[in-house]
């Protein structure tokens, strides 16, 4: 542990354990009780999560999967909010067992420059992109904060025609309150960290450098907390420990946050262990199933419900499809985890090149945002460019105060309709327009109360007459 660091001590194995034990002994009733109890939109304890982690029967199982969707429609609507990762350097000086960018394989690291970073954003907003996550392995040297601080101003300076980036994202290594200070100054969204696995002996067992420290790891949020950064989010890589146990450790961080800063997390990420340069997923033995993994997002939505969760490219077409249903309010689309490789992959279809540097891990769903988009308006899905909050200071307890009370979905579907219809004017297809007419129409008329409605469709006709950017 550095000097100085706060232990890590609000996440308790042995109550994860005994949490564990008990929800495993709820009755049939015990577990719809606690369905029940989801649906008062005031989250669950960890015992009541253990529980819904452990139900084997279908017919249950389909009533926490119903009760997912309702709670995620009751706070947030129909609507799915979409952002692109950008990976600006891998150098790294870790050597996580999982990971590509760890510092015992044996390739040419990359960082992006200025000129090369802008024409990574220039190829996400011609996506329709207006939501980056930043991303960068950590190298306090190759990598410094004053790099990424300098690549977030090169972001927020870039334009393409209609475009611009309008919220950063940042998911960079854990670091100090006086750094954190900085990427508050720098404009960031939410700070996001992922903690790998929550079980000490397996963190220490698949981490080696600075990232090894599991308590600096740990408490990371804390520190942006005390910087001002007010939304973080949290995330674990499922498939390094047992998926119930960091489960319910993911809502013991969540509840510790709440609890002590009045702020939980604004998101929740699933990702999941895929293949990667250097590494074999038969070298862990904990590697998570697809049905598990809708059990961990549905379940989760359910104890957590004012939080926006997470699902990246990692997951194939099919099985993103069916987990967005249970409670998913965010994913990427057109995903690229390399570096440098939006605008290689631009020229590779130009050229018949090949890019050769080896990405973050594999993706498993290649599809454009326009075809994501496409597949998920026949299901009344509104996508959404939104990043009004952010600008309109609702983050931080301003955000969870709207969110836990089922409100911020007021904001939520006027917002998503005004940036689907810039992207409907300025990137769609004409099939995705075609696909969008009855949805939008439908969405629009189920904004209340009428006042709000009515100023919604004449902020939509100025869109289309050229204006951009406009929110509630």
């Amino acid at each position: 542990m550095r000097k100085g660091t706060q232990e890590a001590s609000f996440i308790d194995e042995q109550r994860i354990l005994e949490a564990l034990d008990a929800g495993k002994k709820y009755s049939t009733s015990d577990v719809l009780d606690v369905i029940s109890k989801a649906k008062e939109l005031k989250g669950l304890e960890l015992e009541e999560l253990s529980a819904l982690l452990w139900v084997d029967d279908p017919e249950i199982e389909e009533e926490i999967y119903k009760a997912a969707r309702e709670i995620k429609e009751e706070i947030y609507g129909k609507r799915i909010v979409f952002f692109a990762p950008l990976y600006v350097s891998d150098y790294c000086v870790n050597n996580c067992k999982y990971c590509a960018y760890k510092i015992d394989n044996d390739y040419s690291r990359r960082k992006l420059s200025a000129d090369e970073i802008q024409e990574e954003v220039r190829v996400i907003l011609d996506m329709g992109h207006k939501r980056i996550a930043l991303e960068a392995g950590e190298d306090r040297v190759n990598c410094p904060i004053e790099y990424i601080v300098e690549a977030m101003e090169t972001i927020y300076d870039t334009s393409s025609a209609n475009g611009r980036i309008r919220r950063i994202n940042v998911n960079i290594a854990a670091t100090t309150v006086e750094e954190y200070k900085m990427l508050k100054d720098a404009g960031i969204g939410t700070y996001i960290l992922f903690q790998e696995t929550y079980h000490r002996d397996t963190y220490r067992r698949v981490h080696s450098g600075p990232k090894a420290d599991y308590d600096w790891h740990t408490t990371a949020m804390d520190r942006a907390f005390t910087a001002g950064i007010d939304d973080v989010g949290l995330g674990v890589l499922f498939g390094l420990y047992d998926w119930r146990f960091e489960t319910v450790a993911l809502l013991m961080h969540a509840q510790y946050l709440d609890k002590t800063y009045g702020v939980g997390p604004h998101t929740i990420s699933f990702p999941r262990l895929r293949p990667a340069y250097g590494m074999s997923l038969r070298d862990f033995p904990y590697v998570v199933a697809d049905e598990d993994l809708k059990r961990i997002v549905a379940s989760l939505r359910l104890s957590v419900p004012y939080t926006g969760m997470i699902l990246s490219t990692r997951e194939e077409p099919a099985l993103r499809d069916e987990i967005v249903a249970l409670g998913i309010s965010q994913l990427s689309a057109g995903s690229m985890t390399g570096v440098g490789e939006y605008t290689e992959s631009v020229q590779k279809a130009i050229d018949s090149l090949r890019y050769d540097e080896p990405p973050q891990f594999e993706v498993g769903d290649h599809r454009s945002l326009d075809q994501v988009i496409q597949d998920m308006l026949p299901h009344g899905y509104i996508p959404s460019f939104c990043t009004a909050c952010y600008r309109s200071g609702r983050t931080g307890e301003n955000f969870m105060s709207l969110a836990k009370t089922a409100h911020i979905h007021e904001m939520c579907q006027p917002n998503a309709l005004l940036t689907f219809e810039e992207y409907l004017c300025d990137y769609a297809s004409p099939e995705t327009i075609d696909l969008a007419k009855p949805v939008m129409e439908k969405a629009l008329s189920e904004i209340r109360p009428e006042s709000l409605r009515k100023e919604c469709e004449k902020r939509l006709e100025r869109i289309k007459s050229g204006e951009r950017d406009l929110f509630f």
